[in-house]
């Protein structure tokens, strides 16, 4: 059976990625993310959403663990920040349904959502620039980079929250990143 592991990042939501995993029958742990890396035994890693990139614990860490990697708002932001792109304010900000415009209908985690999607998505702080490697694979015109991939490494990020009721098509978004992860 897929295990993946979703990272604390001690967001509002990391309960509800759990669940959608385990809902997709998968073998799914919560842990948090100050947990030394030598502990985590997995075939992914979701990197949760939280208030403040400050307070990543080992997340640095765990982008060498060699395995599939999906993060979801921070844990988006996480992977650019630490990979050389850049993260900033968002001029939106909080909470708010938006359109997103998917660039890759080829992408292995967002491009079954081709050619739009709906998703509840935070702004607060966002992904400016894909750091080397990454395709900018969405975008709305509220957040330009509303999602990031690179393939070849197997590293994911989506801005929204595929794990709420509001994001349409979340669990389609989740059931991708477990193929990745097979």
């Amino acid at each position: 059976m897929t295990r993946i592991v979703v990272i604390d990042n001690h967001g509002q939501f990391t309960h509800l990625e759990r669940r959608a995993l385990r809902d997709l029958g998968v073998d799914v742990e919560i842990v948090d993310n100050q947990t030394p890396p030598e502990e985590i035994d997995a075939d992914g890693l979701v990197l949760s959403g939280g208030p403040d990139i400050d307070d990543i614990g080992n997340c640095p860490v765990y982008l060498d663990l060699e395995v599939p990697i999906f993060g979801i708002c921070l844990g988006m932001q996480v992977l650019a920040d630490e990979l050389g792109g850049t993260v900033g304010s968002g001029d939106y900000g909080g909470y708010a349904d938006v359109d997103v415009d998917i660039l890759d209908g080829d992408d292995p985690l967002i491009g079954s959502l081709a050619p739009k999607t709906r998703v509840w998505a935070s702004h607060a702080d966002e992904v400016k620039n894909v750091p080397e490697g990454f395709s900018h694979t969405a975008t709305s015109d509220v957040c330009d980079v509303e999602a990031m991939s690179d393939p070849d490494r197997d590293l994911y990020g989506v801005q929204w929250h595929p794990e709420v009721a509001h994001t349409e098509r979340g669990e389609e978004v989740f059931r991708n990143f477990i193929d990745v992860c097979e």
